[in-house]
Parts: C-alpha cells; sequence; structure tokens
C-alpha cells in the first residue's frame, strides 16, 4: 500500500473531471425535463466521495514522499495535471450551483484561487525551461480549460471584469497552443500512444468557450455560433480519425477521451435552450449515449487494470 501511495498519480484527478463533465450533463437534462434528478443526485456525490479518496491519497503522498510530489511539478508532462485539481473544484462549483449555492461559491473561490496558482506556475515553467516540439502534446490545454471555465460560476460570484480576465487569457493561449499543437501534429513524428486520447481535448477550449461566453456575455451571436461549430467540427475530426485511437493499449490517458466529450454534450443543450432548434437536441442526446458508452469503458478497463496491480506504478 505504501508503494502505492509513492506512486499515485496526479493524472488520476483526470478521472474526476470526466465523471464530474457526466453529473453536470445529467443536470442540465434534469432542467431540460429529459431525466429524473435522481441521475444528477447520485453522480455527484459519488464523484464527490472519490474526489475526497483522490484528495486524501495525493496528501499522504505528499506527507510521506515529498520529493516525488515536487518531481511531478518539475515534470514536463504532469506538471500540466496539477490544473486538474483545480478544475475539479470549479466543476464542483458549476454543479452545486444550481441546487446547493453556498457550496458552489465555496468551491469556486477554492478553485479560483488554486488554479492561478498553478497557471501562473505552469506558464511561467514552460518559459523557463527549454522544451523541444516533441515535448509537446495536448496536456498542455489543460491549464487554458481551467481560464476559460471560472466565468461558467463566476459571472455571479465577482465582477464581470473579473470573468473577463480570465476567458481573455484562456483564449489567447487556446489559439497559441493550438497553432503549436497543429505544427507538432502535421511536421514532426506522430505522438506516442499513451498521448493519443489527449486529441480529445482539443474538443474542450471551443466547447467550454462557448458556455462560458453566453454566460458572460448573455449573447447568441457570431462569436458563439463560432465557437459551437468549431466544437462539431473537432467531434466530426475525431470521429473521422477512429482508427487512431482503436486498439491502444490501456493508460490513464484514456480519461481524456471523457470530460471532453461531456463539455460538447452540455454545450448542445445550452444551444438548444437559447434556440430550441431540434437539431441540438438530437446532438445532446447522442453526445450523452457516446459520453456514458465513454466512460463505462474506460471505467471498466481501469478496474481491471487496478486489480492486475499495474494503476499506481512508477513511470517514466
Amino acid at each position: 500500500m505504501r508503494q502505492k501511495i509513492q506512486y499515485f498519480p496526479v493524472t488520476s484527478f483526470a478521472v474526476i473531471m470526466g465523471l464530474l463533465g457526466l453529473s453536470i450533463a445529467f443536470g442540465k437534462f434534469y432542467h431540460l425535463q429529459w431525466l429524473p434528478k435522481a441521475f444528477f443526485d447520485v453522480s455527484l456525490f459519488f464523484v464527490l466521495g472519490l474526489f475526497f479518496i483522490f484528495t486524501v491519497l495525493y496528501g499522504l503522498k505528499l506527507a510521506l514522499f515529498p520529493e516525488e510530489v515536487k518531481a511531478d511539478f518539475h515534470h514536463r508532462i504532469r506538471i500540466n495535471f496539477f490544473s486538474v485539481i483545480s478544475i475539479s473544484l470549479l466543476l464542483f462549483s458549476i454543479a452545486f450551483y444550481a441546487f446547493y449555492p453556498m457550496l458552489s461559491i465555496a468551491f469556486w473561490w477554492l478553485g479560483v484561487l488554486l488554479h492561478t496558482i498553478f497557471m501562473f506556475k505552469t506558464i511561467s515553467f514552460w518559459i523557463q525551461h527549454n522544451f523541444e516540439i516533441h515535448h509537446f502534446n495536448p496536456a498542455w490545454f489543460i491549464p487554458v480549460v481551467g481560464n476559460i471555465l471560472i466565468p461558467v460560476s463566476g459571472v455571479d460570484f465577482a465582477p464581470i471584469l473579473f470573468s473577463y480576465f480570465y476567458f481573455a487569457v484562456g483564449f489567447f493561449f487556446w489559439i497559441v497552443l493550438f497553432t503549436l499543437f497543429l505544427y507538432r501534429a502535421i511536421f514532426h513524428a506522430q505522438l506516442p500512444d499513451r498521448f493519443i486520447p489527449t486529441f480529445f481535448i482539443l474538443l474542450a477550449p471551443p466547447a467550454i468557450g462557448f458556455i462560458s461566453y453566453i454566460r458572460i456575455a448573455q449573447s447568441w451571436d457570431s462569436f458563439s455560433v463560432l465557437l459551437l461549430l468549431l466544437t462539431y467540427f473537432f467531434i466530426i475530426l475525431l470521429g473521422v480519425m477512429y482508427k487512431s485511437f482503436y486498439q491502444i493499449k490501456f493508460y490513464m490517458s484514456w480519461w481524456a477521451f471523457t470530460f471532453p466529450l461531456a463539455a460538447a454534450t452540455i454545450a448542445s443543450t445550452v444551444a438548444f435552450q437559447i434556440t430550441h432548434y431540434t437539431f441540438f437536441k438530437f446532438a445532446a442526446w447522442l453526445l450523452l449515449l457516446t459520453l456514458i458508452a465513454a466512460i463505462g469503458i474506460v471505467a471498466f478497463v481501469t478496474v481491471k487494470y487496478m486489480r492486475k496491480g499495474d494503476i499506481c506504478i512508477k513511470e517514466d
């Protein structure tokens, strides 16, 4: 058990992101009277318990093996995943917003504080260290996604300029990193298999950007439609690339399939609430069923590998 705690990966918090995305989607479907509230309640409090367990385990790792945590925080890849912890707090804020507003406020402020620290630490790490283009992978988008999430519930918890600040920073770095991603993907060697599932992270910035912009501007306009249609473009592109994801060896990075699908699902429900176009309702249901199937498969395989002892092992 001590060895498992020593090698408990910070990337495990990606599980929380995916499951929380599903919970929030269930909440949106309940508001639209498409599903009973029980789906939302059961999933949300299950994820809250899981988040508590993961936090305790990583806290024990920090207490017992501080050098391991320090190594994670100075690793070229794993440093990006610390933002998953703060993003999980922001997602809890969004999930609790309609039903438990006081909890939502507490999660939001804690998430903003932690994410701001991780964001500046990560960006300064990028700048202060020498990177080659082959070091780049879609996990670099994770701190960006957190910035764009902040306005979703933050427009009601802080002055509007606060939300605009994080949205602007997130949007700027999304454009910059996406340019780097295209250059890396087209003109250099293919990503290692363990990073192939992270291609799905490309869905998250435009999907969350659409939701965030709607919350800030309260406007269905050309920019919001552009973000939504970019989300659907990436869904189609990833669908066309399905062979790239076929028969990949299992890594915890498989959880990267889940949260972006959840973000696209939620974006579709928001679009339906605004326009009442049948297309968005169909897209929301199709994406939700795909998300449930993806989480079911990834969770099953994760448990299978846990039982084999292939989780929480020393990584390169």
